[in-house]
């Protein structure tokens, strides 16, 4: 197949939120792609998905049936966090390309065995950041190129809201719930994109060589706690100088945004890790200016460059190294956190 002639075939494991109102929707809506099979352990939300989708998905009571599936070339992942790497692996071993939702692994070593199970079975593998498709994201990376700030010395990122429901898999352990995995790996990667950018390395080599945290969780404050963390805070200090500011929450209010702070400027970033039309505020002195950021199709744009990758033989535009070292540093806050 070629990127003008084909298609690729998904098939999703789940029907979680993200796959019906997001993802589901985009696959449908991108290029070079077609929603083809739906595997889900609840038979009536199958029944659901029919009216909801129609043009006749296959659909699958198990999650291995559909991986039988000759007939879908790739699969999403956005079953519960602890899930993740088991069926990526399995998916992989059945032949199939694998996006998986953020965050990939619970820890760099499933990142690790995942990455090489994509190799030995010849299949592409990514983690969906789908903030990372974005008019606003690559207006951040153009600005900070552009050398306008001048050194960068600073740069902060929150990614919070409020959990109202108490039985969300989000608060519970086993399932690999908790802030700094839910929102929180998302100030993570946009702190690790800037310190790569500024250093002038390539994207995943950057890593910070000191951490200090503070930690909430839900059976108690820092390491006595025995829940998942409520709320996350750290600091991180890079090689290049570069000091990242990072916060994550579910207790309070939704707060959603980051800044980059230089010698010659300082850049805003409000909905950092949404893709609605907008602008950035960039300072430098007393003059201020707002850079247009035009309306993204986030999750499509995200499909899109994962089946061109698997069309064209190439890897997409998100690739592991950003993973795994996002991975490496979730390990290090949750090793500090816990003293």
């Amino acid at each position: 197949m070629t990127l003008s002639t084909g298609k690729i075939r998904w098939g999703v494991l789940g029907y979680a939120k993200i796959a019906r109102e997001l993802v589901i929707p985009a696959i449908r809506r991108a290029a070079h792609s077609e929603f083809v099979a739906l595997a889900s352990r609840d038979a009536a939300k199958l029944a659901e998905s029919a009216v909801r989708f129609t043009g006749g998905h296959r659909t699958y009571v198990g999650y291995e049936e559909l991986l039988r599936d000759a007939e879908v070339d790739a699969v999403y992942i956005p079953l519960p966090n602890s899930q993740h790497a088991e069926w990526t692996i399995r998916a992989m071993e059945h032949g199939k390309h694998v996006l998986c939702e953020k965050p990939m692994a619970l820890d760099a070593a499933e990142c690790r065995r995942m990455i090489d199970a994509a190799a030995k079975n010849g299949v592409k593998l990514m983690e969906a950041f789908m903030y990372r498709y974005t008019d606003r994201t690559r207006k951040v990376v153009e600005t900070l190129r552009s050398g306008v700030l001048g050194e960068v010395k600073f740069v902060q990122a929150s990614f919070r809201f409020l959990l109202a429901n108490p039985a969300s898999i989000k608060l519970q352990p086993a399932l690999g719930g908790g802030a700094l995995y839910d929102v929180g790996c998302y100030p993570v990667n946009f702190c690790g994109l800037v310190a790569d950018t500024v250093a002038g390395a390539e994207p995943g080599t950057a890593r910070p060589e000191s951490v200090k945290v503070e930690c909430v969780r839900s059976g108690g404050s820092g390491a006595g706690g025995d829940g998942v963390d409520l709320l996350f805070s750290a600091l991180l200090k890079y090689p290049c100088g570069l000091v990242a500011a990072l916060h994550c929450g579910f207790n309070a209010h939704k707060r959603i945004g980051a800044e980059i702070v230089g010698t010659e400027g300082v850049l805003e970033i409000a909905d950092t890790f949404f893709d609605p039309a907008g602008a950035l505020v960039l300072t430098r002195g007393e003059e201020r200016t707002e850079i247009a950021v035009a309306e993204s199709d986030r999750y499509r744009a995200e499909v899109e460059d994962f089946a061109a990758a698997i069309l064209e033989g190439r890897a997409p535009a998100f690739g592991l190294a950003e993973t795994l070292r996002n991975a490496e540093v979730l390990d290090r806050l949750f090793a500090a956190s816990r003293g």
